[in-house]
């Protein structure tokens, strides 16, 4: 079976496309106009071993933050299309990264269960975009993959170290839940996800 998603989402705000494989072959090609933004979807899509074709634009002249909330939206539901109804996935995983100081850890259920816990201290700049921006695009991913996730900083001073290692873990962790185990049925003892 084939576990591709494609995703179109045209706004006002924004225009963003997204196409991912889970068994592809670590081709990505990112754009969205915020170079730190593509920088860290390439680091989800690289760690988390599948495919990503990401195009993205908007009202830049505005902020950012209707780019990065929308990235989160258009990534969440093409991971969930590409998962069908996520029989036979590990559905659980939890990674850490580190990157110089800084050490984070997620933990992620691809129970179709959305909830974030984003216990990332950081604020000012990262790049261009203000670091309150991120945790919009960790939410709208989680609500819009059907995902559990809790992401924790362990340590760290430089921001970009910090946010780095987030996405870096999440990519990771991302491998391992969307990992086909070969088992039937979906992973729920209650017979159903959600």
């Amino acid at each position: 079976m084939s576990r591709k998603g494609q995703v179109t989402r045209k706004s006002k705000e924004t225009q963003l496309s997204a196409k991912v494989e889970l068994d592809g072959r670590g081709r990505i090609h990112v754009s969205t106009g915020l170079p730190f933004v593509d920088h860290m979807l390439e680091q989800v899509a690289r760690y988390g071993g599948f495919d990503l074709t990401f195009r993205g634009a908007g009202d830049l002249h505005v902020d950012p933050h209707h780019l990065v909330e929308d990235a989160g939206i258009v990534v969440g539901q093409a991971l969930s299309q590409a998962l069908g109804d996520r029989a036979g996935i590990a559905r659980f995983a939890f990674a850490y990264a580190p990157l110089d100081e800084a050490l984070a850890r997620v933990v992620i259920d691809l129970g179709r269960r959305p909830f974030l816990s984003y216990n990332v201290a950081v604020r000012g700049r990262v790049g261009a975009l203000e670091s309150e921006v991120v945790e919009e695009f960790w939410r709208a991913l989680s609500i819009h993959l059907g995902a559990t996730i809790h992401v924790d900083v362990i340590r760290g001073r430089n921001r970009h170290h910090i946010v780095e290692s987030t996405f870096k873990a999440l990519g990771l962790a991302l491998r391992e839940a969307m990992n086909a185990t070969g088992a039937s049925g979906v992973p729920s003892s209650k017979g159903m996800l959600g």
